[in-house]
């Protein structure tokens, strides 16, 4: 993507994953929901292991990101009892909520349950700190402090609740992406994401106002269609094989893929026919 246009053609991949058992008989793609919740929610409530209270969990709200694979990225602070219990015992769970107008539970929400493990790779905690500031910039202020560390949930399984009657358990590899293959996509990572930024920022705005045809904001709640979203232009915050994150503030949508991309040429072939679809509609 660096130094090029958004002008071309062709795409590739062998388009959605099947549905889940029961998903499809609610009529919703649960899969698709609980991953689009993953990548929007800012924020969430993290349960662990208290052994200050024979294990019972302590419920905590967390700010987070996600990898490239759809994990989430937590940055914990050694103050935090939430810390102290991950690393007496990894076992979390980790709820996710759509807030909105009406009844709260009107709302689609998300339940992980996985493994939160510290990350000490140079090259791991370097991608996790990129990921994190895309996604809530205000963390620069105290993200360098020595007592905060990242860690990384390994979802081990979840469980969707998408509204009245919608309903669907989820396994790992319904929920976190499979990256084999996209090696040239993931390479290309952080100059497409800078580039889209810098030279783009009209087609990300339109792919946020005309293809996601609301803003939605850093706890999933609608807001009103309107190009000229307050807060400041939008940008994307991060890509993968399957779609492309966008922020506005504190608002954050997603624009899935039409098809899977793995390469760099793949993935500008997708965004100018999604840049040339947002124009029409």
């Amino acid at each position: 993507m660096q130094g090029e246009d958004t002008e071309g053609e062709g795409t590739e991949g062998s388009g959605a994953a099947p549905a889940l058992p029961g998903a499809e008989a609610a009529g919703f793609d649960a899969r698709g929901l609980a991953r689009h919740l993953l990548r929007t929610i800012r924020a969430g409530a993290l349960a662990t292991c208290d052994g200050t209270r024979d294990g019972h969990p302590l419920a905590t709200l967390v700010s987070l990101a996600t990898a490239v694979d759809g994990a989430p990225l937590l940055l914990l602070s050694q103050l935090s009892a939430h810390r102290t219990n991950l690393e007496r015992d990894p076992r979390a769970s980790l709820l996710l909520a759509v807030r909105g107008k009406g009844d709260p539970l009107a709302h689609p929400r998300l339940s992980l349950i996985g493994r939160v493990q510290r990350l000490d790779d140079t090259d791991q905690t370097a991608r996790a700190r990129s990921r994190f500031l895309a996604r809530h910039p205000k963390a620069k202020l105290y993200v360098d402090f020595a007592d905060f560390a990242w860690f990384r949930m390994e979802v081990e399984a979840g469980h969707l609740n998408g509204g009245f009657a919608r309903a669907a358990a989820l396994t790992h590899d319904d929920l976190i992406l499979d990256l084999t293959g996209a090696e040239s996509l993931l390479a290309a990572h952080d100059g497409a994401v800078a580039h889209m930024n810098e030279d783009h920022a009209d087609a990300l705005a339109l792919y946020a106002t005309r293809l996601a045809g609301t803003g939605v904001d850093g706890d999933g709640a609608s807001t009103p269609d309107d190009e000229s979203v307050p807060g400041g232009i939008w940008r994307t915050t991060g890509l993968d094989p399957e779609g492309l994150d966008l922020a506005c503030g504190d608002r954050c949508t997603r624009i899935p893929f039409p098809t899977r991309v793995t390469t760099q040429e793949a993935l500008r072939a997708v965004l100018v026919d999604l840049a040339r679809k947002a124009r029409e509609t």
